[in-house]
């Protein structure tokens, strides 16, 4: 998909600022058991179609309003996901604003996770 110019400013204005790891690293976590929430920030539709094996769903345009009755621990490690690292980008960044301090956004969302053929459930 290609994106507007202006949205991937402010993506990389986010980017600047926040963490990521790939979904090799995200997938080693899991394999070792690692304690995080896995978070899905994508819309609905595209949960319900199939997501990360694991993951809970706090899509993009609910995780700020949401996120401190479902993660009240500001230190809780969390990895976000989007579809290609972009909306979980942003999301990490405004998480960050809002206090949580162990956030990481997953580069290449759920396109890098599915081509690398990791677990996905619906």
């Amino acid at each position: 998909m290609a994106h507007s110019e202006r949205f991937v400013h402010l993506v990389d204005d986010a980017k600047s600022r926040i963490r990521e790891i790939t979904p090799d690293e995200v997938h080693a976590m899991l394999e070792r058991g690692d304690d995080f929430l896995l978070i899905d920030t994508r819309e609905e539709s595209e949960w319900k179609a199939g997501h990360v094996a694991g993951a809970i769903h706090l899509g993009k345009g609910i995780i700020e309003r949401d996120i401190e009755a479902r993660v009240p621990d500001s230190d809780r490690a969390m990895v976000l996901y989007c579809g290609g690292g972009f909306r979980s980008a942003l999301a990490a960044d405004n998480l960050q604003k809002m206090g949580y301090t162990n956030v990481l956004s997953m580069s290449e969302g759920w396109r890098g996770w599915g081509a690398r053929g990791f677990p996905t459930e619906e």
